[in-house]
């Protein structure tokens, strides 16, 4: 196989929504830190809505991006914690995916923590091949060709072959 052609891991993100509750997203810091050993990043609202008590400024949620082989390890153990299994409907066009962790608890290797309580967060994992950095690149940056994109198939066949993960058609 061309070795430009193999997909691999760009990063995983682990995201938490908050919303304006501030005692929750404290909670939420300290879960992503429990989770990945790393101290994750607030993320604030970008624009007003009277509606639900949001102002530009105000902490909604954290999140921690993860590289290289810890990207892997957290990957391998939340996967885990769904028993493998994935719907193909979590996957998008361009081949990146995402799945919610209901219960943190349901990771084997998390012990439950009373401070916390019980909460969920959000992975999300984006996928790349070599060569993708020529539409991120500061200068004379091009769009990928078509046939070099990852599609929804190619990463289902990434997932099943490199992590065993199981794809639920519902």
């Amino acid at each position: 196989m061309n070795k430009m052609r193999e997909i691999r891991i760009e990063k995983v993100t682990l995201n938490f929504g908050a919303g304006k509750e501030q005692t929750r997203l404290d909670k939420g810091m300290k879960l992503l830190k429990m989770i990945s050993g790393k101290n994750p990043v607030k993320t604030t609202a970008t624009k007003r809505i009277p509606g639900w008590g949001l102002r530009e400024g105000l902490p909604i949620g954290c999140k921690i991006t993860l590289r290289g082989p810890e990207a892997m390890e957290v990957l391998k153990r939340t996967l885990k914690a769904k028993d493998n299994k994935l719907k193909r409907k979590v996957f998008d066009a361009q081949g990146n995916f995402s799945f919610g962790i209901h219960e943190y608890i349901d990771m084997t290797d998390v012990k439950y923590d009373a401070d916390i309580g019980i909460l969920g967060f959000e992975i999300a994992v984006t996928l790349e091949r070599p060569g993708f950095r020529i539409k991120k690149r500061k200068t004379k940056t091009k769009k990928l060709s078509h046939k070099h994109l990852i599609t929804q198939d190619d990463a289902v066949e990434f997932m099943k072959k490199n992590f065993n993960v199981e794809i639920i058609e519902a």
